[in-house]
């Protein structure tokens, strides 16, 4: 490209770059990659810690003539056990992500994004690798770094499409058809797309519009060009982290940076191809940055002297800053990027994420105070692994130095022609002046000090106990602590504690870059993408129903703990017996399934409708029918003891009438036995009293009374007419 321009009479670095932007006040190159290159002056001991905490894992020394070399590496096989303690967690299950609606208007989007989201992990993101190289990058050097970005790629594609001709239907037969077809392609699209065609598609719709049946008449083809979507998807990349450059006054929390820099190799290819790029044709390639001479960039391991030599292929530095600028000349901020190769910006942006901040992601192994990169196991492993090299090599050069095998024999024990023999291993004749057993010595190794290995055992122990990682060989024991039972479950609970706050450490990352790709999803994702449900459900999701709030979890777990559970949910079951309702036990069988990682048989278990046995199905309709005589005969026995009760109640009542009838006749004759023996004492009292003359007495008494009111009223009379 460089050639095309210099023929032209075109001199690159004559070239002023006219504004990529309307802002007033436009950064430069210069102004952006001052801060950088300030910033990357203060990260230079993170680098050096880097390159000591590599050199370390490798276990490098230099080699001395004459002495063993041996370095065993005790921090590798250290972070070898820890890779997959810390990344079966991550594996162990399908689906990583669970998403939570904040609201309860979100709880559909919730679910649709918990699709969409373990779909990409899955299928477009290649998990496997990425879990890996993420908990590998945080063991080894303590900090690993996420960059998200989405990648989009589109393709021309010329296909024959059928030319249809539309003439009107005059029968109203075809309206008719139109109606259930239109029914059916809003209930079962499924079922629509196997009668449906271009031609009727068009047809439905004018009728919708119009209220016109046309009908679909095919005449022809014609060629159609138009863009297809091949690729439409986040990427996720683990750049080393000495080539992100953080701002170092964000106090120890990278979300707190105003800039962060970024040094990435690419080539001209690369960058046509991503279409974020322009004046590109100002690049000169022959003067630009080789990845694997700039310093303080790290390259990719495998690459020694592999260089491309053609232009579009040819790789260079780019530097890309993301991070707050005045742009507006106002004295406030807004998030911007920009990108530039030697001094030629290619990129100048606002940021375009949805969540308006720089798309990296940082996870720590062992934080450090107030500073944004971690430490790995390494820095505490360092002392024991050179004991243990030095141990190693002194017991080695013990017996590496020793004459193994070799036999001395005394000079004057044989002659030559014995000597000869002897060495044949025929019989042979000593001289008399020495005994073979003291004339002849074998020599062979030294017995190597109790000291080494124990110096061996006590460093071990030591650096198992700082990182808490047991090999299996030797190193965390209940001995280490007292031969007590409980401290075998003291030594494993700290072991278990340190690795589950790594493991929390780790998770936030990758919840953090979760949430990230959600917030991508609601703005890039294709406006319709299917997600596979089970291996015959499939739903289509759609990109405007996937905004909201969400609450983002991890699904991690161990093994051990996974099998725990199932082993508790098995005693469970046996507990409960064989007669727990089918419908119950199936969702404890159907959750061991999935604990056992079986997640094809938790939903067979889940389905799973028994089929009737016939035997069982007529002895059951026996039992029934039983049941309903049983049922009948109980009703007619109530029915008569029913009517036998109301007979009675009839009787009784009858009786009842007669006492009521007879205790009344009782009645009015003991009425007039009274009666007739008051009327017979009355006739003996006045007799008794003829007799005994009270009756005379009573006639006297009353005739003095009244000749004594006849007296009175003549003396009243007298009194008034004497008045007169």
């Amino acid at each position: 490209m460089n050639e095309v321009i210099e023929d032209r009479g075109v001199d690159l670095s004559t070239v002023e770059q006219e504004p990529m932007t309307d802002w007033a006040n436009e950064p430069s190159i210069k102004d952006l990659k001052e801060n950088i290159d300030d910033a990357e002056v203060d990260q230079d001991t993170h680098k050096n810690n880097v390159l000591r905490w590599l050199e370390n894992r490798a276990a490098v020394r230099n080699k001395t003539e004459g002495q063993s070399n041996v370095a065993p590496k005790l921090i590798r096989k250290q972070a070898e056990w820890r890779y997959s303690s810390l990344a079966d967690p991550f594996l162990s299950t399908p689906d990583i992500f669970n998403v939570y609606p904040t609201t309860s208007g979100d709880i559909k989007r919730a679910r649709q994004n918990q699709l969409v989201l373990n779909k990409q992990f899955n299928t477009q993101l290649n998990k496997v690798k990425f879990i890996d190289d993420y908990v590998r990058e945080a063991v080894d050097i303590g900090t690993v770094i996420v960059k998200l970005g989405w990648a989009t790629e589109e393709e021309e594609v010329t296909t024959n499409v059928p030319e249809y001709q539309y003439m009107p239907d005059d029968s109203g037969m075809l309206a008719e058809h139109y109606m259930q077809l239109m029914k059916l392609r809003l209930e079962d699209p499924e079922a629509y797309a196997d009668h449906g065609t271009p031609g009727i598609d068009h047809a439905l719709d004018i009728y919708q519009q119009t209220g016109v049946a046309m009908f679909a008449k095919e005449v022809g083809e014609v060629s159609v060009t138009k863009i297809v979507e091949t690729k439409n998807q986040p990427v996720l990349e683990i750049p080393p982290s000495e080539n992100i450059i953080i701002d170092p006054s964000c106090g120890g929390d990278m979300s707190k940076a105003i800039f962060i820099g970024e040094k990435f190799k690419s080539s001209l290819a690369e960058l046509k191809r991503d279409k974020k790029y322009s004046n590109l044709e100002l690049i000169n390639i022959n003067t630009t940055e080789d990845p694997a001479v700039v310093p303080n960039m790290t390259d990719s391991a495998d690459i020694q002297s592999f260089k491309f030599k053609d232009s579009a292929r040819k790789q260079f530095v780019v530097y890309t800053y993301w991070g707050e600028w005045d742009i507006n000349g106002d004295d406030t901020t807004q998030q911007i990027v920009c990108s530039w190769v030697g001094d030629v910006c290619i990129r100048k942006e606002l940021n375009p994420f949805p969540d308006r901040r720089p798309p990296f992601v940082e996870a720590i192994y062992m934080p450090v105070r107030e500073s944004v990169f971690g430490e790995p196991d390494g820095e505490l492993l360092k002392d024991n692994q050179d004991i243990i090299g030095a141990v190693t090599r002194g017991a080695i050069d013990l017996l590496a130095k020793s004459a193994n095998s070799q036999t001395g024999m005394r000079k004057d024990m044989l002659d030559v022609t014995n000597k000869r023999l002897f060495k044949k291993g025929s019989d042979y004749e000593f001289n008399a002046v020495a005994d073979p057993a003291n004339g002849v010595y074998q020599h062979k190794f030294p017995e190597i000090p109790n000291s080494v290995f124990n110096m061996l055992s006590l460093q071990n122990n030591e650096a198992e106990s700082l990182t808490g990682v047991k090999d299996y060989n030797s190193g965390i024991d209940s001995a280490s602590l007292g031969a007590v039972a409980s401290n075998a479950g003291r030594a494993l609970d700290a072991a278990a504690k340190r690795e589950l706050g790594i493991l929390r450490r780790l998770s936030q990352g990758i919840l953090d870059v979760g949430r990230k790709i959600i917030a991508m999803n609601a703005e890039f994702l294709s406006e319709k993408e299917v997600v596979q449900i089970t291996d015959t459900e499939f739903i289509e999701v759609r990109r405007d129903d996937m905004a909201g709030k969400f609450d983002l979890r991890l699904v991690i777990s161990t093994a051990e703990e996974d099998a725990k559970k199932a082993e508790e949910l098995a005693f469970m079951l046996q507990t409960a017996g064989p007669n727990m309702d089918l419908e119950f036990s199936k969702l404890i069988w159907a959750d061991i399934a999935r604990l056992r990682k079986m997640p094809g048989l938790a939903e067979r278990i889940e389905k799973y409708k028994p089929e009737p046995n016939p035997i069982e199905q007529a002895r059951a309709e026996k039992e029934l029918q039983l049941l309903d005589a049983q049922i009948t005969k109980e009703i007619a026995l109530a029915a008569k003891h029913n009517a036998d009760a109301a007979a009675a109640s009839g009787r009784g009542s009858k009786d009842a009438a007669q006492a009521d009838l007879n205790q009344a006749k009782a009645a009015e004759a003991g009425g007039k036995a009274r009666k007739h023996n008051s009327e017979a004492d009355l006739d003996d009292q006045d007799y008794l009293q003829k007799e005994d003359g009270t009756e005379h007495r009573r006639d006297m008494e009353a005739q003095d009374r009244k000749d004594g009111n006849q007296i009175i009223q003549e003396a009243i009379k007298n009194k008034q007419e004497n008045a007169k």
